[in-house]
């Protein structure tokens, strides 16, 4: 089982504007739709920060689903307004063991 983290920090005032955009990516279905899907926030350390979580059964598996939402002209447009509140992303894959 793997966990994809994409981490979006974001810029100072914006968290309301990108919740609500998260929140219509998913009504819209444009989120990965594997199992164990989870939006989080930051509580203490680095603020402002959205976590979207997946998990996948293997890498491929991701790479599938990501080359599929990243395709469709409803996800580059709401793309494009989410990526106006965020002053950088990374992600992480990590490998559940137990």
């Amino acid at each position: 089982m793997y966990i994809v983290r994409e981490i979006f920090y974001l810029q100072f005032g914006r968290y309301k504007e990108a919740k609500v955009l998260i929140d219509e990516a998913e009504k819209g279905g444009l989120m990965p739709q594997s199992t164990g899907n989870r939006v989080l926030t930051d509580f203490t350390g680095t603020g402002y920060r959205l976590i979207l979580e997946s998990s996948y059964a293997s890498l491929a598996d991701f790479e599938k689903d990501l080359a599929k939402e990243m395709s469709t002209a409803d996800w580059k447009q709401w793309y494009e307004k989410f990526k106006a509140c965020v002053s950088h992303s990374e992600r992480e894959i990590l490998k559940q063991i137990s």
